[in-house]
């Protein structure tokens, strides 16, 4: 939106972290906010939402009546739900986009039926949101999913985000690969910590190595930047390795042991045996 345009007016449903970070963004871009609605009126997320962007605490029904964009920041499960009693009190013209990387158009449904004269979309954010401050600046920059109405589009351009067009039929998958991304890669960062604890030494003296690993796919794409004791066929190492750790600690060590494998690409004799 460019500052001659007239403020578009957006109503939040669900004041989550992902859908207040969104909201807190197109508010910081001149958007107006004209409702919050939450599980009820009065549940401290949605007053305390509502009086941050200073914007009413209203019913789920009533939320859509004076906004141009509705955002649906749910649980994926409730969503349906929401898009059903948004439906009828909805401006002409209005849009109804949602935030879910798994769910599909489908679950919009609701809103369509009867209702010809609004549009429905997605956008599901590729970025970590911590927290509601933190994921409002991280996402200028970040890539997006978006799927239906092209005004989605617009609103990612809004938010400085860089869209990205996805089949419904790929969208789960996708959101698969986003989790091992994000949620896989710090639950192993969590065993890199215990492991760390184990041997006495910070955690804090991995992260180097973490960040410069980043990088270096980054710079050369997973294959490339694979080193260690899997990339150069090292079985002895890694036997040592499994038994050096706690019992609990082996099944995670073997399984990406063996994703490893996989990504050097070829079968490195012995190294199942090894790893058994």
């Amino acid at each position: 939106m460019d500052e001659t345009s007239p403020p578009r007016a957006f109503a939040l449903v669900g004041p989550g972290r992902a859908g207040t970070a969104v909201s807190l963004a197109l508010a910081a871009r001149g958007w107006q906010p004209v409702a919050v609605a939450g599980r009820t009126i009065d549940a401290p997320a949605t007053r305390g939402v509502a009086t941050r962007l200073g914007a009413p605490a209203v019913e789920v029904a009533d939320a859509g009546r004076e906004a141009d964009v509705v955002i649906v920041a749910t649980p994926d499960a409730a969503i349906a739900h929401a898009a059903a009693s948004l439906a009828p009190a909805l401006r002409p013209g209005a849009l109804v986009v949602h935030l879910s990387g798994a769910s599909t158009l489908h679950e919009l449904d609701p809103v369509l039926l009867g209702r010809t004269d609004v549009e429905v979309g997605s956008l599901h954010p590729l970025q970590s949101l911590p927290s509601a401050d933190v994921g409002r600046r991280r996402l200028a920059g970040s890539w997006c999913a978006v799927d239906g109405s092209p005004r989605v589009e617009k609103i990612a351009l809004t938010l400085g985000m860089r869209p990205f067009r996805l089949d419904a039929g790929d969208r789960v998958r996708y959101h698969a690969a986003a989790c091992v991304a994000s949620n896989h890669l710090v639950a192993l960062l969590g065993q890199v910590e215990r492991l760390a604890a184990h041997a006495g030494v910070p955690f804090e003296a991995f992260l180097p190595l973490i960040r410069t690993s980043v990088e270096n796919v980054d710079e050369l794409g997973p294959a490339a930047a694979l080193t260690g004791p899997v990339a150069r066929g090292d079985h002895e190492t890694i036997a040592r390795h499994v038994d050096a750790l706690p019992h609990d600690e082996r099944d995670g060590y073997t399984a990406l042991v063996r994703e490893a494998r996989r990504l050097a690409g070829g079968e490195h004799a012995g190294l199942e045996e090894t790893v058994a």
